[in-house]
C-alpha cells in the first residue's frame, strides 16, 4: 500500500484536535483505536476526532469512533466529539456527536464540565492512597455529594494500592462529575489486567480490593491502553442514600 494512502493520526499536545487522514481499512482499525485510546489516556478531557481528510470502507469509521466512544464513556469527564463537515466519513448517527465546523466543535468542547475535573499524579508508595483519599473528599464537597465520600474514599484507596502492591508504576488519580454520578479512575502504566473472582470466602486473606470496589460501585472496570491500563468506577449518590435508608 502507498504510503499516503495510510490511515494517519496526528494530534498536537496543544490541541484537542486529533486529525484521522489517509484510508482507513479493516486491517487497520485496531492501531488507530490504540492511538486514538493514547491521546486519550495522556491527556484527560475530550478529544475532537477530524475526519475531513479521511477515507473509510464500509461502516469503518462509524463502528470504530462508536465503540470507541462507549469504551471511554465512564471515564472520568472524557468523551469524543467528531468533525465531520461534509459528512461522506461518518455521517449521521446517533451514538457520535457530529460537528459541521471547527467552530461548532470548538463550542462544544467549552460546554463540556472539564472544570470540575480533579486530577493528581502520584508515585507508588505507600502515602499515594492517603493523597487520593484527600483529592476524592474534595471533590465530593466541592460537588455536593458528601454522601458518597466514604464509598469513593473506599474505592480509590483499593485501586490506588493495587497500583503500588502489583502495577508499582508512577500513575494518575482522576475524579470528576457527571450528571448524578461520581466518576473515579486510576490510570497506571502496567497491562496486567485486575483479576476479580467474585465473593471471596470469608475465611480468606487479602485479595478483597475488587470485591470492596463492586460492593460500593454501581459498575467498575479495567481499560487497556497502549502503555498501561485505567481502571475506572462510578458511583452514584441515590445508591447511597437508598443503602443509608
Amino acid at each position: 500500500m502507498p504510503t499516503d494512502a495510510r490511515c494517519l493520526v496526528e494530534s498536537d499536545e496543544s490541541s484537542a484536535v486529533v486529525r484521522l487522514s489517509g484510508l482507513l481499512e479493516p486491517t487497520a482499525v485496531d492501531r488507530v483505536r490504540d492511538a486514538l485510546l493514547a491521546r486519550l489516556s495522556a491527556r484527560p478531557g475530550p478529544i475532537v476526532v477530524d475526519v475531513t481528510r479521511l477515507r473509510a470502507t464500509g461502516d469503518t469509521a462509524v463502528r470504530l469512533l462508536t465503540e470507541l466512544r462507549r469504551t471511554i464513556a465512564d471515564w472520568p469527564a472524557a468523551d469524543l466529539l467528531v468533525l465531520d463537515p461534509t459528512g461522506a466519513a461518518v455521517g449521521s448517527t446517533d451514538d457520535l456527536p457530529v460537528c459541521a465546523s471547527l467552530d461548532e466543535a470548538t463550542a462544544a468542547l467549552a460546554r463540556t464540565p472539564m472544570a470540575a475535573l480533579l486530577t493528581v499524579d502520584l508515585s507508588p508508595t505507600v502515602g499515594a492512597a492517603r493523597r487520593a483519599r484527600e483529592l476524592v473528599a474534595d471533590g465530593c464537597a466541592r460537588w455536593g455529594v458528601p454522601e458518597l465520600t466514604e464509598p469513593a474514599t473506599i474505592a480509590v484507596t483499593e485501586m490506588v494500592n493495587n497500583v503500588v502492591a502489583h502495577a508499582g508504576t508512577p500513575m494518575t488519580v482522576l475524579v470528576a462529575p457527571r450528571d448524578s454520578a461520581l466518576h473515579v479512575a486510576v490510570r497506571d502504566h502496567s497491562r496486567r489486567p485486575p483479576a476479580y473472582a467474585g465473593m471471596a470466602p470469608l475465611t480468606s486473606t487479602g485479595g478483597r480490593g475488587l470485591l470492596l470496589i463492586d460492593t460500593v460501585a454501581r459498575r467498575w472496570g479495567s481499560t487497556p491502553v497502549p502503555d498501561g491500563k485505567i481502571v475506572w468506577c462510578v458511583l452514584y449518590a441515590e445508591d447511597e442514600v437508598g443503602y443509608r435508608g
